[in-house]
């Protein structure tokens, strides 16, 4: 590793940079939703082992799994236990040598006669920093609302190319239910009398749920249901033969008042890329409603990565928001690059599953 070609901008931006890039996907009101950071709390973990790593007395499993397999999540078959470090993800971006050249031409093209500005120059150096911090923040969402709907979700580990690490959270089998009738068939269904069903086994549990999370597919096939559009009805005072589908506020306003119940829609696509194509997913369980108890759900624990203590010579280090290390450097084997990387060892941990209820509104039989 060698310092970078335009070290002196490095050393001028990449601070500010940093700062500014991890403000902008804080900031709810123009980014897209990070669920985690609404449910979850940071905790650092001091050495950063799976064996030791609990909240709240709540133990998580991992697996070493192999990444080609397929969902559902707990049919993936299990290579061996996973007892040490907590895995690290990261991203790895280039400048190749064309581009290399153009941004020196720029440079030249600055100082000669002013024709180029250092905020185009500046925008070409560091059009990769946004990405390799954004693209952790996409696979910790990614692994929380995975987890959190299925019970388990996977962090591919950089360390061990084609692995990953499946995440089990324990949720208690006596806490799963299943719909009567699938929602989907709406002149039958009961979504209501369902999630009633639930309800009694939380006060039952001695317990409290006080939000319902699904996403939107699942929302508007309940609101569609004669159950929903009664519910509704009631709430609201309708009188009249043709009730109509109710919003999600209405519903709300419904389920607050007979339940104490608020429903959430989880509608987020996770950005991800794989053989250097953009791939959008969604990690929510299609079909799966979560009772939760509170808005407190576990904590995204993290550990200090080696190369903190350990820094390359020739690197510059940034540390965003806590445990993303971001590194800038120049190599020139096989060929002349500019490299800008990122890496954390981070993992979401959902605690407290003994009040976590799973509705799964696709099956039948309850």
């Amino acid at each position: 590793m060698n310092p970078s070609l335009f070290l002196s901008l490095v050393q001028a931006y990449f601070p500010k940079l940093v700062l500014r890039i991890v403000e902008k996907y804080n900031d709810t009101q123009t980014n897209l939703p990070y669920h985690y950071r609404q449910y979850l709390k940071k905790v650092f973990s001091t050495d950063g082992k799976w064996a030791t790593l609990s909240v709240n007395n709540s133990l998580v499993a991992a697996d070493i799994i192999a990444m080609d397999s397929s969902i559902p999540l707990k049919k993936r078959p299990s290579i061996g236990q996973a007892s040490g470090d907590i895995p690290k993800m990261g991203l790895e971006f280039t400048l190749n040598e064309k581009e290399l050249t153009d941004l020196q031409t720029l440079v030249a093209r600055l100082n000669y006669n002013g024709s180029a500005t250092t905020q185009q120059i500046v925008a070409k150096l560091f059009r990769d920093v946004d990405a390799c911090i954004g693209g952790i923040y996409e696979r910790i969402e990614a692994c929380f609302l995975e987890g959190l709907s299925y019970g388990v979700t996977v962090i591919a580990d950089s360390e061990t190319v084609g692995t990953g690490v499946r995440i089990d959270y324990g949720y208690p089998a006596a806490n799963a239910f299943a719909s009567m009738v699938p929602w989907a068939t709406a002149g039958s269904a009961t979504p209501f009398s369902d999630v009633q069903r639930v309800l009694d086994r939380v006060s039952y549990d001695g317990n409290v749920s006080i939000r319902a999370l699904m996403d939107r597919t699942t929302f508007n096939q309940a609101a569609a249901t004669n159950e929903g559009k009664q519910l509704y009805a009631s709430a609201s005072g309708f009188f009249g033969a043709n009730i109509p589908t109710p919003t999600l506020d209405q519903m709300n306003t419904a389920t607050k008042a007979k339940y104490g119940l608020t429903i959430e829609i989880i509608d987020r696509s996770v950005r991800t890329q794989k053989n250097g194509t953009n791939v959008a997913t969604k990690p929510w369980k299609p079909g799966a409603v979560v009772l939760i108890p509170s808005d407190t759900l576990g904590s995204l624990a993290y550990a200090r990565l080696a190369e903190q203590d350990h820094p390359a010579a020739g690197v510059e280090y940034q540390l965003a928001d806590d445990f993303i290390l971001v590194s800038k450097f120049n190599e020139n084997r096989p060929s002349l690059k500019e490299v800008t990387n990122s890496q954390a060892r981070v993992i979401p941990v959902i605690d407290n599953v003994d009040a976590i209820y799973t509705l799964d509104t696709t099956a039948t039989g309850g």
